[in-house]
């Protein structure tokens, strides 16, 4: 019991263990593929802002080599970017996607004035400066991407433009300049209100004015409005004329940041769900159906079904081809071991109850016909003598009085003999055991059976071990025991049949072998030959050996702590053999 508590607690500590162990990682898994979606977002919105601070956490420069995330150079070429590292010589010393026009060297003002114009002839830059840290020199990240529509705009507000604004005579031709679908040009004054309107421009042509900080996320975030902004400003006029150029389809992100975090998450409770309701279903598959199989086999018992308590069905589920259980079931192993025996038992219970109610019957019927017949004796002499029809001479009323006397004698024989098979059986009777000198104890009972008369239908031997053999034992009750094995021989043999009786010693163990050469017994009398009452009586036969006798010769064996055995076979007469521990010393 204490083994099967461990392994089950052992069990199921592990199961939530790995419960949790995989729900851990699973959370872990898509906390980081959130992480990773949301930073893929914001490099959407932002990438011109904010891909350079990745880029400088990822990339590792010793001595002048550079090592970049490939993931960076492919996001770079798809985003239409280029980039420099340029070492504190002003020379690049690491560049991905640059167009040829590009140089590869640079001064220390033209540098200035790139990271303070944002612009490197056509191109829209975006600098970083990394100082030296731990031993690493300074660098300074410069990406940019090609602007076309401020060059478009400048061109523009020469060929189109008067005092800052566009001249109504060259509408139509600016209009023919923006070819794009969702294409448009606004000029709007210094407090963002729109004062002109040129092209396609949807819901813009609604649009009245900006806000102070909308051109600026527009800007810093073109990731999130389906148009890319281009912007000329115009000193004098303090005009601004703003190039709304559109995307392709799905090439921009309209949501926020927050309304992506809350899809995330609820795609992680969906996820955690579904996980949790499939455990659950597997843990109750795997633990429920153990118990439905146990539920079944307890109401078969209950019906008293003992032999069928595993039907062939439920045992192909249970073992394998080669005997052993399924892992499934192999966590109770010792509960379906326990069940089958405990099964057995009562089966064998059944089968013993079943045989001793046949058996008591047999005993009823035959303590019945023992006990009928000599009280039929008693009786007729009885109505014989109240009659007082007859006279009766003193040798007639003799006979007539020891014929009552024997089978008064037999049934308190028999009576005595019942009580005793059970006493015994119960262990309800106290032994005291002595030590006796077996030769010495089996000849003199033998040498009784030589010196009786009245015993002419068989012939007796004794063959005794040369040395002593000293065992515990009652003289009484192993004296009754030697006496109806021995009678039992001479009662259902043949006349003339010759019964030998040896004592030994095995290792241990001294013997005493009671052998004749009788008719034997077949294998369901030798089976039942220390059965209570198995053979029945006859009231022509002495009151030793009532049916009973061999019965309670095997409990006398039982309570002196040996073994008794039979051979036999029909018609090659019988041995049975008692075994008894020996003791030392001598008696």
């Amino acid at each position: 019991m204490r083994r099967i508590r461990t392994r089950l607690t052992l069990h199921f500590t592990y199961q939530v263990l790995l419960l949790w162990v995989m729900i851990v990682l699973t959370l872990t898994v898509m906390l980081l593929v959130l992480i990773s979606y949301l930073v893929n977002q914001d490099l959407k919105r932002t990438f011109s802002t904010s891909a350079l601070d990745g880029m400088t956490t990822e990339t590792i420069i010793d001595n002048g080599h550079v090592k970049m995330n490939k993931r960076w150079e492919g996001l770079l070429k798809e985003r239409g970017y280029w980039l420099q590292i340029i070492n504190e010589s002003g020379k690049a010393i690491y560049a991905v996607n640059t167009p040829n026009d590009l140089k590869t060297s640079y001064g220390a003002a033209e540098l200035l004035h790139i990271q303070e114009t944002r612009r490197l002839g056509p191109y829209r830059v975006t600098s970083l400066f990394e100082s030296e840290t731990d031993g690493l020199r300074s660098v300074l990240y410069l990406m940019g991407t090609k602007d076309v529509g401020a060059q478009r705009l400048e061109q523009w507000f020469r060929q189109f433009g008067s005092g800052g604004r566009i001249r109504e005579d060259a509408v139509d031709g600016l209009n023919r300049e923006l070819t794009g679908k969702n294409d448009y040009l606004q000029v709007i004054n210094a407090a963002g209100q729109v004062l002109q309107t040129v092209g396609h421009a949807g819901a813009g042509e609604e649009k009245q004015a900006y806000s102070p900080l909308e051109l600026v996320s527009m800007k810093a975030e073109p990731g999130k409005y389906p148009v890319d902004l281009s912007v000329y400003y115009d000193d004098a006029s303090g005009y601004t004329w703003l190039l709304h150029q559109g995307k392709p389809e799905g090439k921009f992100v309209k949501q926020t940041l927050f309304h992506d975090l809350i899809l995330v998450l609820i795609v992680i409770g969906a996820v955690v769900v579904v996980l949790t309701l499939g455990i659950s279903f597997w843990h109750g598959y795997r633990y429920g159906q153990p118990l439905m199989l146990f539920a079944s086999w307890f109401e078969r018992m209950s019906q008293g079904r003992y032999s069928e308590a595993l039907t062939e069905k439920e045992r192909k589920k249970v073992f394998r081809k080669n005997g052993k259980i399924r892992l499934r079931y192999r966590l109770y192993k010792e509960v379906i071991a326990g069940f089958y025996e405990m099964a057995t038992k009562l089966d064998a219970s059944q089968r013993e109850r079943k045989m001793l109610e046949q058996t008591r019957e047999e005993w009823m019927t035959g303590i019945s016909h023992d006990l009928r017949t000599p009280l039929s004796t008693i009786q007729g002499y009885g109505h014989l003598l109240e009659s007082g029809q007859f006279t009766w001479n003193e040798a007639e009323l003799k006979e007539m009085g020891r014929m009552i006397r024997e089978k008064g004698d037999f049934m308190l024989e028999l009576l005595q003999d019942f009580s005793l098979t059970f006493q015994l059986k119960n262990k309800s009777v106290q032994i005291p055991l002595k030590p006796i000198e077996l030769n010495e104890f089996v000849r003199r009972s033998v040498l009784r059976y030589v010196n009786d008369a009245t015993i002419d239908t068989a012939s007796f031997s004794f063959e005794e071990w040369d040395e002593e053999l000293a065992i515990l034992a009652n003289p009484k009750w192993f004296r009754r025991m030697l006496d109806n094995i021995i009678t039992n021989a001479v009662k259902h043999n043949p006349d003339g049949t010759e019964i030998s009786v040896r004592t030994g010693k095995d290792g241990e163990q001294a013997w005493i072998a009671v052998k004749d050469n009788g008719k034997g017994m077949d294998e369901e009398t030798k089976r039942n030959l220390f059965e209570r009452y198995y053979r029945g009586t006859s009231t022509d036969e002495t009151t030793d050996g009532a049916g009973l006798g061999m019965s309670i010769a095997h409990a006398i064996v039982i309570a002196h702590k040996g073994r008794i055995h039979v051979e036999s076979r029909p018609g090659l007469g019988t041995l049975v053999r008692m075994e008894f521990p020996l003791i030392d010393g001598k008696c």
